[in-house]
């Protein structure tokens, strides 16, 4: 039988020293840590990029087919997302937790193995947080702190016409993680048979342990390329180039040919009768990058394997179109994943 030590047994700060007790700093800019009133950092003329974000058990995340050591890494890695959107580093986070009774201090410990694992894979300091009691469920809310060389962070608003939008990886497979452990939960609900996954890891690995492209990052440093708008898909494709549009003022086209797809997601989605390009552009949780460059920079671009060229901007008089395998254009929809609508 597992053992099971109740977290009252330790006590706020108790809990919070076990659960930070073997922080060590891999960031010059960390000057003080967990254990204060308050983090101290300092980015030594370099300018800082902050990003923070909740999960909610139950509208972010199910623990029915969830591991808290999964979920602990997820935490992490959709934060630092967000600052490499920016074309920034990560270099700090701060993680506060709500709890109800119903987790025990082993718990804690999967789900920071998690968060530490994450911290490990992309050299990022846990600087402090919060504990708190929670009437039901399990609450998460990460700060992710980030430097950027100055002014050469990436917003939203400053796509240009003519620029190429390109994505990172592939989309939709998250999705369709999402898609088969739901059913899987439904019938297990409903009849009690063992989940079946069909042998479907590398999409449920997709939903349940995602990574961030700190790789792209890094090609842009190295390659001279600072991209003219940035976004990380957390939404959809769709929705996430429509902020880019909006926020710049300016249309786009997408090639429907040109989405980056992986083969078994594809063929997983056929079987489902699913389409991959409605997952891509409707699914969400893929945190790949989607960016626009200069056309000057086409050359660079198309020698990443890692990266696929989907589209142009237009004009905003022009509107947003999808140009479909048949090459018919069809206006963008905003489906993407909306956790207000669960």
């Amino acid at each position: 039988m597992n053992e099971r030590t109740e977290i009252a047994s330790l006590g706020e700060f108790g809990l919070i020293e076990h659960l930070t007790q073997n922080i060590s700093f891999k960031n010059a800019s960390t000057l003080l840590g967990v254990g204060d009133d308050a983090a101290v950092i300092d980015h030594f003329g370099r300018q800082t990029v902050v990003s923070t974000d909740m999960l909610i058990e139950g509208i972010h995340f199910d623990l029915s087919y969830t591991p808290l050591k999964h979920l602990g890494y997820k935490s992490v890695v959709v934060n630092l997302s967000d600052i490499y959107a920016m074309n920034a580093t990560p270099t700090q986070i701060l993680i506060s937790i709500g709890f109800s009774n119903r987790y025990s201090v082993e718990a804690l410990d999967e789900f920071y193995a998690g968060v530490y694992a994450a911290c490990e894979k992309y050299n990022v300091d846990l600087i402090g947080g919060d504990t708190s009691s929670s009437q039901k469920g399990f609450i998460i809310s990460v700060t992710a702190i980030g430097e950027v060389v100055p002014d050469s962070f990436v917003k939203r608003n400053t796509a240009n016409v003519n620029d190429l939008i390109c994505v990172s990886g592939e989309l939709g497979s998250a999705f369709l993680g999402l898609t088969l452990l739901e059913r899987e939960k439904k019938i297990f609900a409903e009849t009690g048979a063992q989940p079946d996954l069909e042998g479907q890891a590398h999409i449920v690995g997709r939903l349940l342990k995602p990574e961030a492209r700190k790789d792209i990052v890094e090609y842009f440093a190295e390659s001279e390329i600072i991209p003219t708008s940035m976004i990380d898909i957390s939404d959809g494709l769709s929705s996430d180039i429509m902020h880019i549009c909006n926020k710049s003022k300016t249309g786009c086209v997408l090639y429907e040919d040109k989405f980056p797809f992986n083969d078994e997601a594809k063929e997983f989605a056929y079987k489902l009768q699913l389409d991959p390009t409605a997952c891509a552009l409707s699914g969400g949780e893929d945190y790949e990058l989607l960016f626009t460059v200069s056309q000057a920079d086409f050359e660079k671009i198309k020698i990443n394997p890692s990266i696929s060229i989907i589209g142009y901007i237009t004009a905003e008089t022009e509107g947003m179109h999808l140009l479909t395998r048949g090459g018919n254009k069809h206006p963008l929809v905003a489906q993407g994943w909306n956790h207000y609508n669960k």
